[in-house]
């Protein structure tokens, strides 16, 4: 009885909670609830930091370079496609990059913001493949807890976004994400490539430039909301999650870029390029380096 008690609690909860809901996207792909893309991120924190390797542990390790290659720019063009969508849907087309609420019409504008939003979403689940990459190449030492943090937690949130608020100045940052996601993945295709292709990576040294610009622009652009005098935004709770988020990865950023550029300057070459494996691995948008050994 008491059982049954707490489970019609749960359920009373669980509904009141999605009365709030954007109606739109309540049946969209993995929209319904939240368990199956937490089964799926809980299968996926299981096999990368403990099946694979265990799976790997005796085999040798695979030869994955052709499918990085169509991988890594088949990413970049999804990327592409992403960035064009989230522009002409409202970034390009009328949002002021300020108090910008969410249009919960059904007017195509307002549909094709929460469909973009929602690929963005799903290419979530796509990058995972990131890490999997590593544990079929045995990089197991790649696989850290940040790569594996950050690949969990976005999609994890983002099903709220998409559930709740899918629009408004809370996609900014996902804009941003994408448009550095088309420099980084650019990059590691072109390693994958070989070393013909190095000649054509001098700007590596610049990605984690890019990056910090990424979070400086993600965490002032969301920190308006708490000094503009008139801000209804519809769903607060997301303004705070970008804000944390952006500012957590700033700092780290920070503190890589301290340590490779400040410290690291009074190293030999040798620990110079330690440095920025060791910091890059754990930091670089939750990605490590696909050029390692290929």
């Amino acid at each position: 009885m008491a059982f049954d008690e707490i489970k019609s609690t749960a359920a009373l909860i669980y509904d009141e909670f999605l009365q709030n809901a954007d109606s739109r996207t309540e049946n969209w792909f993995l929209m319904p609830s939240p368990v199956p893309q937490t089964i799926i991120i809980a299968v996926y924190i299981y096999f990368v930091t403990s099946l694979g390797p265990r799976i790997m542990e005796n085999r040798k390790a695979l030869d994955l370079r052709k499918v990085l290659i169509v991988y890594n720019f088949s990413v970049v063009a999804l990327s592409l496609y992403m960035c064009y969508e989230f522009v002409m849907s409202g970034w390009g087309t009328g949002y002021s990059f300020q108090c910008d609420l969410l249009d919960t019409s059904e007017s195509p504008q307002a549909m094709r913001m929460a469909a973009t939003c929602w690929l963005y979403y799903f290419s979530k689940f796509i990058e995972m493949l990131d890490t999997i990459f590593f544990v079929l190449r045995k990089k197991n030492s790649q696989v850290t807890f940040l790569h594996v943090y950050h690949h969990s937690i976005m999609p994890f949130t983002w099903w709220f976004g998409v559930r709740f608020s899918p629009g408004g100045m809370g996609t900014f940052h996902a804009l941003l994400n994408c448009i550095v996601h088309v420099i980084m993945y650019t990059y590691y295709g072109l390693t994958a490539m070989g070393p013909k292709y190095q000649k054509y990576l001098w700007w590596k040294k610049h990605l984690t430039s890019v990056q910090l610009i990424q979070f400086v622009m993600v965490t002032s652009h969301i920190s308006q909301y708490f000094y503009l005098k008139d801000c209804p935004y519809q769903f607060p709770i997301f303004i705070y999650i970008i804000f944390l988020y952006g500012l957590i990865f700033l700092l780290l950023f920070l503190n890589f870029w301290y340590h490779a550029y400040t410290k690291g300057k009074r190293l030999p070459k040798v620990l110079q390029a330690q440095t920025w494996s060791h910091h890059t691995n754990g930091v670089m948008n939750g990605n490590a380096n696909h050029d390692k050994d290929e």
